[in-house]
């Protein structure tokens, strides 16, 4: 099976009352513990890549590790550039074979991120890429991505219908609470789901994309700090809350913390118990196990995409 772009994807999400994990990788042992989580319980997958991770493990090698895993599990996966902030770098990913890209221009004024979007868009489309813009700004750190909290602005749903209408995007990423990164709230996340309902009632049947949703699962935080972390307070979004955006018009949902830390919080864990260890494969085969086990979980009980492919 062929990579797949994510526009079918979110059709059926949209109509089945489920979202698709979107999911960070950077490595071997990243992308084969989500996709072999992802065979087991039949689900359609979107591998997700930031440009640090590109930089890090190099375009190509990432793109054959993803061919492989199609091979392995003949599954519909679609490989998407997350938090683009140029024209030229959604550019080269759509010419090195991404299915989908972000261009992420929320940080603009509102006609030059519709003006940037726009360009992105009018390179895509004509190659069969699909194309998520951002409508707001959400507070935290991921790579490059940092929005300090009080920069962080609320989607206005008042603004989605011209936004859409004058790019052509194929979805959304909104800001209604969630947030980049482990240390998400001081205290409980309230995400606004007054304003995701206002977004889907003015744009009905339009894929929404939350990003930040990792839960930061607290067992993961109290190994890293057991064994030497300095964690405290990491927070994140409560799954309750994410399966609730699911059921309404949120499509994607954006996964990287909570696969960071059950890799760290793993490999912390085998060298606690035998610092002597230096073979790779004895720390980041239960990493890869870990990794595998946490995804299966999103897929059926948060995302609600399990037997979707």
């Amino acid at each position: 099976m062929p990579l797949v772009s994510t526009k079918e994807m979110f059709k059926k999400a949209y109509e089945g009352g489920y979202a698709i994990g979107a999911f960070n990788v950077n490595n071997m042992e990243i992308i084969q513990g989500i996709t072999e989580a992802a065979k087991e319980v039949n689900a359609p997958l979107i591998l997700q890549v930031s440009a640090g991770a590109r930089k890090y493990a190099n375009h190509t090698y990432l793109m054959k590790l993803i061919e492989a895993a199609i091979i392995e599990t003949d599954l519909p996966i679609a490989v998407h550039l997350d938090h683009g902030d140029s024209f030229e770098l959604c550019k080269s990913c759509i010419d090195g074979g991404f299915t989908s890209v972000m261009i992420d221009a929320s940080h603009l004024p509102f006609e030059e991120n519709i003006k940037l979007t726009k360009q992105v868009v009018d390179y895509a489309h004509p190659r069969g890429v699909a194309v998520e813009a951002e409508l707001g700004r959400l507070a935290g750190v991921e790579d490059d991505v940092k929005v300090a909290a009080e920069d962080a602005i609320y989607t206005d749903p008042k603004e989605v219908e011209e936004f859409v209408e004058r790019t052509g995007v194929d979805s959304l990423a909104i800001a209604i609470g969630t947030s980049h990164g482990a240390y998400k709230f001081k205290g409980e996340a309230k995400l606004r789901f007054d304003i995701l309902e206002e977004v889907q009632r003015r744009l009905p049947g339009f894929p929404i994309v939350l990003h930040g949703a990792s839960s930061v699962i607290p067992e993961y935080v109290e190994t890293i700090n057991k064994f030497g972390g300095q964690m405290p307070g990491a927070k994140g979004v409560p799954e309750d809350m994410l399966r609730k955006a699911a059921s309404m018009a949120v499509c994607k949902i954006n996964i990287d913390s909570d696969l960071r830390l059950a890799m760290t919080a793993t490999i912390r864990k085998v060298f606690a118990e035998n610092p002597a260890e230096f073979d790779p494969r004895k720390y980041l085969g239960p990493a890869r196990e870990e990794i595998k086990k946490l995804v299966k979980h999103k897929l059926i009980n948060v995302l609600g995409c399990a037997g979707k492919a």
